[in-house]
């Protein structure tokens, strides 16, 4: 005897028929250095160096670096007077290269005297970022922070508040804990001190409000180094604001870790449509490319769906039906190959980024994957013929044999793009 299955019942607030992500939480638009943030631009991808600021070659190498990456806003380290002398110099030589990023200056303690004494600075910067837990203590932090308020409003600048885990402001944190002491049903703790976050960067903003900055001269951020807390802070933030929102991981760390915790906690806050700029903040491995982050950064944000920065490969993991590792080096080829491309098909082929490709290393699913992308190959595996079929829009076009398969699949690539994303003409 058989019974019909019990119906599952969908899950509160979740319809069956949507796709993709939610629509983005809808923020006032901020501009810097013309580069719009918010409102009903894409989502921005941010870096920051760590060079000694004031080195002004290592720090224009790092920056042009950055920015060849990708990395649509660059911020550096604004720490003391020789760092913020070199500020202008480093804009300047950066420009005379056409590298044409907006830096963003990071003051903590003195920015007040920096920007003071070096107007040049305050000038040359696109942004400000400031953190209201490390601006001074007391009646000094509120003259402070009014102080860099104040030159953000003279140099007609945008400003970053960005509250961070690391470095609270204790007299809020102390007083919220008092608080909560009065309630008759007491949060825990971290709740409490998550609250503290929200509130640091919330009354920070109207204090700059107050002070005469508008709205939409300012970015938020509460930045915090446990996945779930910044998934809690800023649902939180996105419902008691419409201030532009910068999202980060701080402190996210070295390698797997690193990318692994950044993309879960930013997954799920740009999934509900929250954040309007994003930064990956790895520790790099000795000796490796600060590029990474730029680089992880816009993978989350195109395989999530939300844009399109360079083809992607798909490839297959391999398995014992993938003895050769030919698959694997092909498939490294091919994604260096179209990223080192993009710069220039970005200009002279404008759509190039949105293209497919896949490297398979087997005949199981080899095939099926290869006519899904743009362009496909599917290589022999263990005890296949040695022949590699290639599926252009989901055709069968030509098969490849021999030892020169990598380059001229690489070719076939480069003809494609200049087949269907024709290049345009100048003027």
């Amino acid at each position: 005897m058989s019974t019909a299955p019990t119906p599952v019942e969908p899950l509160p607030c979740h319809d069956p028929g949507r796709f993709g992500a939610d629509p983005r939480r809808g923020t006032r638009q901020v501009e810097i250095g013309g580069v719009k943030v918010g409102g009903d631009a894409p989502v921005v991808v941010q870096s920051m160096t760590n060079t000694d600021t004031a080195d002004v070659a290592s720090t224009v190498k790092q920056v042009a670096e950055l920015w060849r990456a990708g990395s649509e806003l660059v911020r550096v380290t604004v720490n003391n007077p020789e760092s913020a002398a070199a500020v202008p110099r480093i804009v300047d030589k950066l420009e005379m290269m056409g590298v044409r990023v907006p830096i963003i200056g990071d003051f903590h303690y003195n920015g007040h005297t920096l920007l003071a004494n070096e107007p040049a600075c305050a000038e040359a910067l696109a942004k400000y970022r400031i953190n209201p837990g490390n601006v001074g203590f007391g009646k000094k932090r509120d003259t402070q922070f009014a102080q860099l308020i104040e030159f953000a409003i003279q140099y007609g600048k945008p400003v970053r508040i960005g509250a961070n885990w690391g470095s609270l402001d204790q007299s809020l944190a102390a007083r919220l804990m008092d608080e909560n002491h009065a309630r008759a049903e007491p949060w825990d703790a971290g709740r409490v001190l998550r609250e503290a976050l929200i509130r640091s960067a919330i009354d920070s903003a109207e204090r700059a409000v107050e002070i005469g900055l508008p709205r939409e001269r300012i970015v938020l951020s509460a930045k915090v180094s446990g996945v779930q807390e910044l998934v809690a802070v800023y649902r939180d933030l996105a419902a008691r604001s419409d201030f532009a929102l910068h999202l980060g991981l701080t402190e996210a760390g070295i390698g797997s870790k690193g990318i692994v915790a950044s993309s879960a906690a930013l997954g799920v806050l740009l999934q509900e449509g929250i954040g309007d700029t994003i930064r990956i903040s790895l520790t790099p491995e000795p000796g490796a490319s600060r590029t990474q982050e730029v680089i992880v950064a816009q993978e989350l944000l195109q395989t999530m769906g939300l844009r399109a920065f360079t083809p992607m490969v798909t490839a297959c993991p391999g398995c014992g039906r993938t003895t050769s590792e030919f698959f694997q080096e092909l498939a490294k080829v091919v994604q260096e190959h179209v990223r080192g491309r993009m710069p220039e098909w970005k200009i002279s082929h404008p759509g190039a980024e949105n293209m497919t490709l896949a490297v398979m290393g087997c005949i199981v699913n080899g095939p099926g994957e290869s006519r899904h992308a743009n362009i496909g190959i599917s290589l022999p595996g263990t005890g296949e013929t040695p022949a590699a079929p290639v599926f252009v829009d989901g055709e069968k076009t030509v098969t490849l044999r021999g030892d020169n398969i990598a380059h001229e699949f690489v070719a076939l690539i480069d003809a494609y793009v200049e087949r269907r994303y024709r290049a345009t003409s100048p003027g």
